[in-house]
């Protein structure tokens, strides 16, 4: 099966999970991963099974993001990224991938998606993961106060992140906003997507660093300089 009938087939299954999740979805704990998944790598799937194990989450919602107001940069083709993210995901029954960004046309913000996804899912308590670097910098979000009132945020610090200074974040953010946020450390693997896009610009591998059908799908669309 090519790797395009592949993205074909996971995403009927994952619609059909999308769907069977919002009818079921009162009063439970949802996790929302999102991102540019520039490309997806294993150390994002990692944390977020870190912290679905330990806050006791009943889903991940990974949700690719459209078109990102903060990236000063050409991102990829979202329709490319979100495949790469279907591709990552399929095979866990506690991770669901949403097109809900992808889908928008204009500037994709945090505050839209969370008032989206409290009219979906009406009676569940949504924790929002970003990463601890994120957090520093969420002031320049839109409308950062209200995103506090709708979700709860776990600052996901890896290594090469200071803890001292998100924690000191942190403690301004909730005395400034009344926010609920905590921090937690994930010992995951110490991979960035710009380490990737790097490593393929350079002619090097990748293998091991994200799932192998996302490889694939990388070599065969000629993401980032590969196979060229």
């Amino acid at each position: 099966m090519t790797i395009n009938n592949l993205v074909n087939e996971y995403f009927i299954v994952n619609q059909e999970k999308l769907k069977k999740f919002e009818n079921e979805s009162n009063n439970i704990k949802i996790g929302i991963m999102g991102g540019t998944f520039d490309p997806i790598h294993c150390a994002h799937l990692a944390i977020a099974e870190f912290i679905r194990d330990n806050y006791k989450l009943d889903k991940i919602l990974f949700i690719p993001s459209g078109n990102p107001p903060h990236k000063d940069r050409n991102i990829t083709d979202k329709y490319d990224r979100y495949n790469m993210v279907l591709l990552s995901t399929i095979n866990n029954d506690d991770f669901i991938v949403s097109d809900i960004e992808v889908k928008r046309e204009d500037k994709t913000y945090t505050i839209d998606t969370l008032k989206n996804l409290k009219q979906i899912y009406k009676d569940a308590e949504i924790y929002f993961i970003t990463g601890a670097d994120a957090i520093c910098d969420i002031e320049t979000w839109k409308d950062v106060e209200d995103n506090f009132k709708l979700a709860n945020f776990i600052a996901a610090t890896r290594p090469g992140i200071s803890l001292l200074i998100a924690n000191e974040k942190i403690k301004e953010l909730k005395d400034k906003y009344n926010a609920n946020i905590e921090s937690v450390y994930v010992p995951s693997l110490d991979i960035s997507s710009t380490y990737i896009r790097n490593q393929l610009k350079r002619n090097k591998t990748i293998r091991y660093l994200v799932p192998e059908l996302v490889e694939e799908y990388i070599h065969s669309k000629k993401l980032y300089n590969s196979g060229e």
